[in-house]
């Protein structure tokens, strides 16, 4: 058996290399043939937004009502709220927002959103309030620790849903504001090819699918409303909802102008993706400059010590050989 430094069997862990590369190798190679379509997902909802707006302009009352019926589960928990009156239509209004924006734009999540901030600050509250003081689970800490651990279990459990819906917006978020210069650009060439704006947005959205799915799919969603809503501006109006950055607001507010007074819609738009496209890339050089900052303490702590055993290494060992030969 071949031993190596501080008794690693040298086999063993030669064994264990290979099979991490191999396994890193078929899983390189799956990754590679299996691309997804990232807009395959989104397909079925702005189908189902199709038909809503269908409903509720074409279809009649008993097809609307099939659309719009919600779960058991949304019901019991719609009730309980009601019962305790914590539903209140703004709050509901708001977690609707909020969950557009992240991308979630079922009518029942904003009621499982409001639920789960009211029961898990009971159900965790109250477990670890019984651990802690009937159980003892943690016998040495102080009074203090454990009011301060019942205290932010509680305060955690209550922000938990809105935690993971902002990460979620801010995720899509930047997201959005990466591929927003080149859809511009798109919109520019679509409208200088004579497209309506309902027909250029839904060309920008079939082209960004594989490279901005989440862009994507909002100007897919616009270009429906687009050409259901009675009013273009109540669509230009939902875009600017569903997506919390400035650029698109700016964007929404040319287009509304546009549609108003009938002024080009190209030259507006090619101003706004080279502003955009500026800013993009302030960002990035911004982004470069803290760079060496940031690149100071993994050099110090990773880099530096493996640099001076590779150069002083060999010399220390010569050294060290002579000493004994002497």
């Amino acid at each position: 058996m071949i031993e190596g430094l501080m008794g690693i069997n040298l086999t063993a862990a030669a064994t264990l290399m290979s099979a991490a590369a191999v396994l890193a190798l078929l899983f390189a190679i799956y990754t590679a043939t299996t691309v997804r379509d990232p807009m395959a997902k989104r397909v079925k909802a702005l189908n189902d937004r199709r038909e809503q707006l269908k409903a509720g302009i074409t279809a009649s009352t008993r097809k609307r009502a099939s659309l719009t019926k919600t779960s058991q589960h949304t019901d019991m928990m719609r009730a309980i709220l009601a019962s305790f009156k914590g539903l209140q239509d703004t709050q509901l209004k708001t977690a609707q927002t909020k969950l557009m924006q992240a991308g979630i734009r079922s009518k029942d999540a904003a009621i499982i959103v409001i639920f789960a901030r009211m029961v898990l600050p009971l159900v965790l509250g109250s477990i670890v309030i019984i651990g802690v003081y009937l159980l003892d689970w943690f016998p040495d800490w102080g009074g203090i620790k454990r009011y301060c651990l019942v205290a932010g279990i509680l305060v955690l459990s209550y922000k938990a849903p809105d935690l993971v819906v902002q990460n979620k917006i801010t995720k899509r978020t930047a997201a959005i504001r990466k591929g927003l210069p080149d859809a511009l650009d798109l919109l520019v060439i679509c409208a200088e090819a004579g497209l309506t704006v309902d027909a250029a947005f839904s060309r920008v959205a079939r082209e960004l699918g594989k490279a901005y799915p989440e862009l994507a799919d909002e100007f897919a969603l616009t270009s429906i409303e687009l050409g259901f809503l009675t009013e273009r501006r109540i669509a230009f109006e939902n875009l600017s909802q569903r997506i919390d950055l400035d650029s698109v607001r700016g964007v929404v507010t040319t287009m509304i102008q546009t549609e108003k007074y009938g002024t080009p819609l190209a030259s507006a738009l090619r101003v706004l993706s080279a502003e955009f496209r500026n800013v993009r890339m302030m960002k990035a050089e911004e982004k470069a400059a803290r760079l060496p900052a940031i690149m100071t303490v993994p050099l110090i702590l990773f880099i530096l010590p493996v640099l001076f055993i590779v150069i002083l290494g060999p010399a220390a060992c010569s050294i060290s050989d002579n000493m004994l030969k002497t």
